[in-house]
């Protein structure tokens, strides 16, 4: 029932409810700036989901959703709280105190999401609870707007319509500001009071539309207001101008690469680029904010089991003479043929040398590297000291790294898939035992060690596409990281192997093209590829999936001549 018809319209309680939500996560958007960005709500909850995601679940959506899948995971969690602060506008409706308690309950869950983070502390509940109290104030006061000044009796109005007793309310006034004899002899008469809107002859208190309007649009302006400040304070304005400063210091290879050869790539229309520019090379990890790392600040803490502990600032870590490395990385989410492979020119200094120096213990057997971000990696002690190119890198193809690919360092070791090498924003290296720690992804059904795969992959002709029956070129890459590849085989509709043209690599840790021009008849063709490493290892056809330590089977195309 609606009495005197002063209840909210279900769409302006759902409309509450959303800005009110809107107007907690732009709050606690501006309080995680001040503490820290990872400490907001969403990003907090999301990162308790991909914590908590398990290994096929985590393939799937990287499957389905690519590099975009931090956003689609962000974007959902946005969306169920707009549904949850709709449905809170809705049961306020009923009674102010519902929507207050669920704020509330989603405050604590944010803040529990938040302390669930590495190296959170006890502000990092903040942002949460702040949102919740701003969201909480805002419905309480579109509430009341949307009602004009009879909120009080709104809420009676409301009690008496669910069959509450209502309390008893004051004599509405004259123009005199003196109540009636009629309404003073009401009021004094024995029995239950009645609301004041629903007395004969007073004024009942209607929804005013525009009032509520008013008060939304301010809130959604206050929203978006906090939220752009939250963003400006968390730095990633300030990262990019470090960005700039640390190029203009960046000092050249005292080792610099050998040049990439003219044969490297075959300039092949549609074939991959043998170097990735920055823009195109892949990014997966568990970031759903890309760490703001201030360089002035940054440490690199090197103990455990070792003789010395060590700590580089950035500035150490320039100081000490650094080299160029062409290094192909790959994440072992990669199918068969899929695309989270790229490869760089990476400048920094070698990862050996400063272990050396801090004396690793013979017990030792992992290096235990943590991000920025708390993520953990765990690295074979015997695969980083055995002469291979293995970085702290603080450049890529030239220029200072991006902020995605870690800035302002990260780890580089070729021949193992980025789970167990690639640590970006490295902060800490944990000299340890792979039976006293574990990384990050091992408890969760990954390998501990990840040795890269012998591997190929067809760029042309794609999956699917149609051709122009005769002479048609096959054309791909190869990678067996710090093994080399040897040979790349093709094969069309199960004809015996023939073998493909390879271009020229600078050495053993980064990919190879290669092509080959076959004649295809008319009809429908299935095309696969394989590849030698240089230890005589072909690549099996025996698929298996990228978990628990990285995909396995030949890359296969159908296409059409015609």
């Amino acid at each position: 029932m609606n009495a005197a018809g002063t209840r909210m319209p279900a769409w302006a309680a759902a409309q509450t409810g959303l800005v009110a939500g809107a107007v907690a996560l732009g709050a606690a958007q501006i309080v995680a700036g001040l503490i820290d960005p990872g400490a907001a709500p969403v990003v907090a909850v999301g990162g308790a989901v991909v914590d908590a995601t398990p290994a096929g679940l985590k393939e799937w959506a990287i499957r389905t959703f690519g590099s975009y899948d931090k956003a689609v995971l962000l974007g959902g969690i946005v969306v169920v709280l707009a549904l949850v602060a709709a449905g809170l506008g809705l049961l306020a409706r009923r009674r102010a105190a519902y929507g207050t308690l669920g704020l509330a309950v989603f405050g604590l869950v944010g803040a529990a999401a938040a302390l669930s983070r590495p190296d959170a502390g006890v502000a990092h509940v903040l942002p949460s609870l702040a949102g919740a109290a701003a969201g909480a104030w805002t419905l309480s006061r579109l509430t009341r707007r949307a009602m004009g000044s009879g909120e009080e009796a709104y809420v009676a109005a409301s009690r008496a319509a669910d069959g509450e007793s209502a309390p008893a309310t004051r004599p509405i006034s004259g123009p005199a500001g003196a109540a009636t004899a009629d309404e003073e002899s009401r009021s004094a008469a024995p029995g239950p009071a009645v609301p004041a809107v629903m007395r004969p002859g007073a004024a009942p208190y209607a929804f005013d539309r525009r009032r509520l309007l008013t008060g939304a649009a301010t809130g959604v302006v206050v929203a978006g207001a906090a939220g752009l400040g939250g963003w400006l304070l968390s730095g990633t304005k300030d990262g990019e101008i470090a960005r700039r400063n640390v190029a203009r210091m960046l000092p050249r290879a005292a080792r610099p690469a050998v040049p990439i050869p003219s044969g490297a790539d075959l300039r092949i229309p549609g074939l991959t680029p043998f170097v990735t520019p920055d823009a195109d090379f892949y990014r997966v990890d568990t970031a759903l904010v890309v760490p703001s790392v201030d360089p002035a600040r940054w440490t690199l803490k090197i103990h455990g089991l070792v003789d010395r502990p060590v700590e580089l600032t950035f500035a150490d870590l320039l100081k000490r003479p650094l080299m160029e490395a062409d290094v192909t990385l790959t994440c072992v989410s990669n199918e068969v043929g899929g695309p989270y492979i790229g490869n760089a020119r990476w400048l920094g200094a070698r990862l050996a040398d400063v272990l050396r120096e801090a004396g690793i213990r013979r017990e030792a057997d992992m290096l235990l590297s943590v991000s920025e971000d708390g993520w953990t990696c765990g690295t074979p002690v015997d695969v980083v000291m055995d002469g291979r190119d293995a970085l702290l890198a603080v450049a890529m193809n030239g220029e200072v790294l991006p902020e995605a690919h870690g800035f302002p360092v990260r780890q580089v070791v070729p021949g193992l898939y980025g789970y167990v090498s690639a640590t970006k924003w490295v902060t800490e290296i944990r000299v340890t035992r792979f039976d006293r720690d574990e990384a990050y992804w091992t408890p969760r059904g990954w390998a501990p060690r990840g040795p890269i795969k012998t591997q190929s992959r067809i760029d042309l002709p794609r999956d699917g596409d149609e051709v122009t029956a005769g002479r048609t070129t096959l054309a791909g890459v190869a990678w067996a990281q710090h093994r080399g590849v040897d040979a790349v085989e093709v094969r069309v509709d199960g004809s015996p192997w023939r073998q493909a043209r390879l271009a020229d690599a600078p050495g053993p840790d980064t990919w190879r093209q290669w092509s080959l021009d076959l004649d295809l008849t008319p009809g429908r063709h299935t095309i696969s590829v394989r590849a030698t490493d240089a230890t005589g290892y072909t690549q099996t056809e025996d698929e298996a999936p990228p978990a628990p330590d990285g995909a396995t089977g030949l890359h296969t195309v159908t296409v059409t001549a015609r």
